[in-house]
């Protein structure tokens, strides 16, 4: 497996250990708020830099979207990130998203698997001393624990950078899956993006369940309602 550039991977490492101050760091970040179609997926991520039999595979870390010409890269960090990490992944339902928002409902998503994350770690970490580190620029609601934003998060912190890369894949398999069901709308191409080809086979065939409504308001019509 080629290694990303090194000095890149040190300095994900480095923003962990700056920002932590001796706190234990969960990363968390999203994926797929823009698509017109399927689920948000929320990853929560806490990275143990000392454990010796993951060490190999952290090396190889950086943002999902670099690895858009690699997908095959993408998915085995992922699948080693679940063997070596303590991690939860959460999905925002088309029901949350037309209800909350887009951002609101990914919020509510990164306090469940961040929650997660806490309950398969030490019962006994105090409360001070646990840091979520937020992808963006909001911070989520009604959360106890201390918490920080970081905007591109998925390209400064190996926290964040592991919880977008465990989003990415798990939501890219959710969608190529879900277009066995519903082949009219290729999402095994466009993961749910609005395509040209996306939007053409929306106005051809209507939409399903996997439709985010408010979304598509331009391109809807009376006779395309679910």
């Amino acid at each position: 497996m080629k290694v990303l550039r090194k000095s890149k991977i040190s300095e994900l490492f480095e923003f962990d250990k700056n920002i932590s101050e001796d706190s234990l760091i969960i990363g968390l970040d999203e994926a797929g708020r823009g698509p017109v179609a399927g689920p948000v997926m929320v990853a929560a991520v806490y990275l143990d830099f000392d454990n010796k039999d993951g060490a190999e595979f952290l090396k190889y870390l950086d943002d999902s979207k670099k690895f858009s010409s690699n997908p095959a890269l993408r998915k085995k960090i992922s699948d080693e990130l679940k063997s070596n990490a303590v991690y939860s992944i959460k999905k925002c339902s088309i029901k949350e998203i037309e209800k909350y928002n887009i951002l609101q409902a990914s919020l509510r998503a990164m306090k469940k698997a961040g929650l997660e994350v806490i309950s398969q770690l030490n019962d006994n970490i105090q409360e001070n001393k646990l840091l979520f580190l937020v992808d963006g620029k909001i911070t989520i609601p009604k959360l106890k624990y201390n918490q920080k934003t970081v905007i591109k998060g998925d390209s400064l912190s190996a926290s964040i950078a592991a919880a977008s890369i465990l989003a990415k894949v798990h939501r890219d398999e959710l969608m190529i899956k879900l277009s066995e069901e519903f082949p009219q709308y290729e999402w095994q191409k466009n993961k749910g993006y609005g395509t040209k080809a996306h939007l053409d086979a929306i106005r051809k065939h209507g939409i399903c369940e996997w439709h985010r409504k408010s979304f598509l308001v331009k391109v809807l019509t009376p006779q395309l309602k679910l």
